[in-house]
């Protein structure tokens, strides 16, 4: 289960990336843009501002978000990208910060340029940090003794490098432009980078724990991740955050 209003605590961090990608893409008149797997919605409105004339569609498979999305005035509607089919009418199809949640995401984005016409954008951004101590370091206490019994959680890293995606796309007759960027974020606020991944990557072990081991489970953690990520004098804390993105011109 989503929480829209803990993954939105960070939503300036969250969205740079966005609009970074979405600066790559060079469509001028796009008939339909999408943003698959629109999460709560707060970005969706900048497709429309820059495309005033396009049909802008919103999905998402998460029925919170899509119900956060509807709240903020963005006509979402539920779906999953491992099913969904772009419309024959597809100029520009965005992905953010989705498709590290599918592990066959490689058979995903050669279906959809497949199905996309001529000239049609592809853009995705995905996290890369599955080797940073944020997620080392979860990995790490859930294969302990005292929490591997009752949490059947297993994170697996199935986001590539750049060049990968760039060869697949490639490979597929698209002109690609493919990257990478290391964010170093300052969060605010006490235990900031426990709070950044309870929106994330702790869903399904939050999930899985009543309240008191919950709590148990943070307290642990937390402790490993201020020794990672140690507090500044002024209360902050360096986050660096690596991202992968590529985007994709349709030959």
């Amino acid at each position: 289960m989503w929480d829209p209003v803990k993954y939105l605590d960070y939503q300036d961090e969250r969205a740079r990336p966005f609009h970074e990608l979405l600066a790559r893409v060079g469509a001028t008149e796009p008939r339909r843009v999408v943003d698959a797997g629109c999460g709560p919605g707060n970005l969706t409105p900048s497709l429309a501002e820059r495309w005033p004339d396009a049909v802008v569609e919103a999905f998402d498979s998460s029925p919170e978000m899509i119900e956060a999305a509807r709240a903020n005035g963005v006509q979402a509607d539920l779906g999953d990208v491992v099913t969904w089919q772009p419309p024959a009418d597809t100029d520009v199809l965005i992905t953010n910060a989705v498709l590290q949640w599918v592990p066959a995401h490689h058979e995903v984005l050669t279906r959809w340029v497949d199905a996309l016409p001529s000239g049609a954008w592809l853009a995705m951004q995905v996290p890369g940090n599955f080797r940073a101590p944020s997620h080392a370091l979860v990995r790490k206490l859930v294969a302990t003794a005292r929490w591997s019994r009752s949490l059947g959680f297993r994170e697996e890293n199935v986001v590539s490098e750049p060049q990968e995606y760039a060869e697949l796309l490639a490979a597929r007759g698209c002109a690609v432009d493919a990257w990478e960027t290391t964010y170093v974020q300052r969060l605010t606020g006490e235990d900031a980078v426990l709070e950044w991944i309870t929106g994330t990557v702790l869903r399904p072990i939050r999930a899985a724990l009543d309240a008191a081991d919950w709590a148990r489970f943070r307290h642990e953690l937390g402790s490993l991740l201020r020794d990672a990520y140690p507090p500044n004098a002024d209360g902050t804390t360096w986050f660096p955050f690596r991202r992968v993105f590529t985007v994709a011109r349709v030959g």
